[in-house]
């Protein structure tokens, strides 16, 4: 079930192709967590340097889709409307399996702490039941 479409999370997130990796949001309790669903394909930019004959999503860019998911359930705060959640840092990162075309990432994001003007989330990617990406995530909120 989709909550939000890759559109609707555009009105929420600044980022567009070729760094936008949301597709849908299927899961959001604002301030809370969210559940995206990114659709790994071949004919993404980033293949055709990362890895010829053997094409793996960079892990950074995983982070980076776990980054876009987490700050979409602080920006449906009504304190947050209308600004940005900027990733304030990164710990606890871990990479556990490849991620290639044809893989449906489900990324999820658990908001653990919020402050006034910033929060933490662990986030987690999966492919199917497999756990291939974990980072605890810092954001700061502001213009």
């Amino acid at each position: 079930m989709t909550i939000l479409t890759a559109q609707e999370v555009m009105d929420i997130i600044p980022n567009r192709y070729p760094i936008f990796f949301i597709d849908k949001v299927v899961e959001l309790v604002p301030g809370e967590k969210v559940v995206a669903i990114k659709n790994v394909t071949i004919n993404e930019q980033f293949f055709q340097g990362h890895f010829p004959g053997e094409p793996v999503m960079p892990g950074v860019l995983i982070i980076e889709a776990l980054a876009q998911a987490g700050s979409i359930p602080l920006l449906k705060l009504e304190q947050f409307q209308g600004q940005t959640a900027y990733l304030g840092g990164m710990n606890k990162i871990k990479f556990r399996q490849k991620v290639v075309p044809g893989d449906v990432l489900r990324l999820q994001v658990d908001i653990v702490k919020l402050k006034k003007f910033a929060g933490i989330g662990y986030g987690q990617a999966f492919v199917g039941d497999k756990k291939v990406a974990e980072v605890e995530m810092t954001f700061i909120i502001g213009r």
